[in-house]
């Protein structure tokens, strides 16, 4: 049994969870303390957190240290939010914290953020019903909201919108005194983004469930289900969300039973959390009632094998791609072949290569969103994939993991950039996952040219100095064999190794 510590520096909160981790039992909540500090205020109205807010932070990052020893805390883990990753001082915040606290601070990307609580939502029992009935989880944050769509238990997209609860709330601020209905402000704000949304990705698609989550969102349920229950219907949700629209801010709050009676963003977050549901049109609302500290600590079992996920988060990555690429209208048969041999080869190639399955999973991704970006030009096609790869959310990936996917399709039809060109984006280890599994997928993509798919029954087999790549084929392999040798010069380059068709005609 482990005691363990989730420390979250949220856009206007810093919290601490303290947790009982044991194998084969459920994770345990033991303690909760959360200190409410606005540093989105700061962030997204100054553009940096000033020394006040520095100094109440540390401050209350100290008590929270005193706190874990109090309770003996085996390890602990703390995130940063996207305050801190928008704030401009970020590098002098963390060098400040770790000399004033001991504490080192993990600044999350949007990407990590997310999915860390998406992990402990996707563990419920109730969640994989859910999506295959068709669920969106939306994740309304104090800079963000995030929102996964799933349709028959496959993720569709994953779409991340500028309007969380302090962002919107700062942006109406200068406004604010000379509006009578404050809320029809930030329903106008909310509703572009969100008709836009629906407008491209749900379209024909139906969906019974939203799953939200988010700040204020427990107080509501409890006030809708006093048994405890986490779902709702959608009609009574909306209901109770016009009468909250109807009230100030002192009504609201202690209609909810909080302490903070003059909270500026309890109304931005009952507007998100109303107009989210009513565009997206699902018939029941679930509320799992769990926090970043929660995913925080789900994420770290996990990782240390204390818990084992219930979902494919590998096959979420790959549904969300395989999206991707149908929405840019990727040629399907040449994409499952085109991944295939990508996997062949990197499972041939182990001994030689050094990757792992992680790598596997970056490679099968570009294979399949490699042709992506000629939906926006036949000419600069490998460019325009790195920018729409790079402009899009997909569910699994880190922000990191997500460049080298960019790089790898980029690479695939480019010289490779030298490493003293990507320094600052990639360090060496990373630049070479790159060149490898770009080299991979050169040669995979040789091998179906003609994006007719004329081989089968392929054989790889390692010797010496050569891969042998054995194929069946009722068709001249003319153009592949052709253009394979230009294509293979990168990973002879990269590998020492020569890659070698051979072929065996089927009549």
């Amino acid at each position: 049994m482990k005691i363990f510590a989730a420390i979250y520096i949220g856009t206007y909160e810093l919290s601490l969870k303290i947790f009982e981790l044991a194998a084969r039992k459920d994770i345990r909540e033991i303690d909760f303390i959360r200190h409410r500090i606005e540093l989105g205020k700061d962030v997204y109205g100054k553009g940096h957190i000033g020394y006040k807010l520095a100094d109440e932070m540390c401050d209350v990052l100290k008590e929270f240290t005193e706190i874990m020893r109090g309770y003996k805390v085996d390890d602990y883990r703390v995130y940063g939010g996207q305050a801190l990753r928008d704030a401009g001082n970020e590098m002098f915040l963390l060098n400040q914290i770790e000399l004033r606290t001991g504490l080192k601070v993990e600044v999350l990307s949007n990407s990590e953020q997310r999915f860390i609580s998406y992990k402990v939502v996707a563990s419920h029992k109730e969640f994989d019903e859910m999506t295959k009935k068709g669920a969106a989880v939306v994740d309304v944050g104090g800079g963000s909201i995030q929102i996964t769509l799933f349709v028959k238990g496959n993720v569709v997209t994953t779409q991340h919108l500028m309007l969380g609860t302090m962002r919107v709330h700062e942006k109406l601020s200068a406004i604010e005194q000379s509006v009578v209905h404050v809320e029809k402000q930030i329903q106008e704000l909310v509703d572009k983004e969100l008709e836009v949304f629906k407008a491209l990705h749900l379209q024909d698609k139906k969906i019974e469930y939203v799953i939200l989550m988010g700040d204020y969102i427990v107080e509501v349920m409890k006030q809708l289900e006093k048994n405890r229950a986490l779902t709702v219907k959608t009609e009574r949700f909306i209901s109770f969300m016009e009468k909250m629209n109807r009230k100030n801010v002192e009504d609201i709050a202690d209609k909810l039973n909080l302490s903070n009676d003059h909270d500026p963003l309890l109304v931005p977050a009952i507007v998100l959390y109303k107009r989210a549901v009513e565009e997206l049109g699902a018939s029941e609302i679930y509320v799992p009632g769990i926090s970043i500290n929660d995913g925080i600590a789900y994420d770290y079992a996990q990782k240390n094998n204390i818990v084992k996920a219930t979902r494919d988060f590998e096959g979420d990555v790959l549904s969300a791609a395989r999206n991707m690429a149908k929405r840019y209208w990727g040629y399907e048969p040449h994409i499952n072949a085109l991944t295939d041999m990508a996997a062949l080869l990197f499972d041939a190639m182990k001994k030689v290569h050094g990757l792992g399955k992680r790598e596997r999973l970056l490679l099968k991704t570009a294979a399949i969103l490699h042709d992506c970006g000629k939906y926006v030009s036949m000419v600069n096609g490998a460019k325009s994939s790195y920018n729409i790869i790079m402009a899009s959310e997909i569910i699994g990936l880190t922000h990191l993991e997500r460049e080298i996917v960019a790089r790898i399709v980029l690479y695939n039809s480019m010289p490779l950039d030298t490493y003293e060109e990507v320094a600052d984006t990639l360090d060496k280890e990373e630049y070479m996952i790159v060149a490898k599994l770009a080299a991979i997928l050169r040669v995979s993509n040789a091998m179906d040219r003609s994006h007719k798919q004329k081989f089968k029954n392929v054989k790889i087999n390692l010797t010496g100095k050569k891969l042998v790549i054995t194929i069946e084929s009722a068709d001249e392999m003319i153009l592949e064999k052709g253009l394979f040798a230009s294509r293979s010069e990168f990973f002879e380059e990269v590998f020492s190794i020569k890659p070698v068709i051979k072929e065996k005609r089927v009549y």
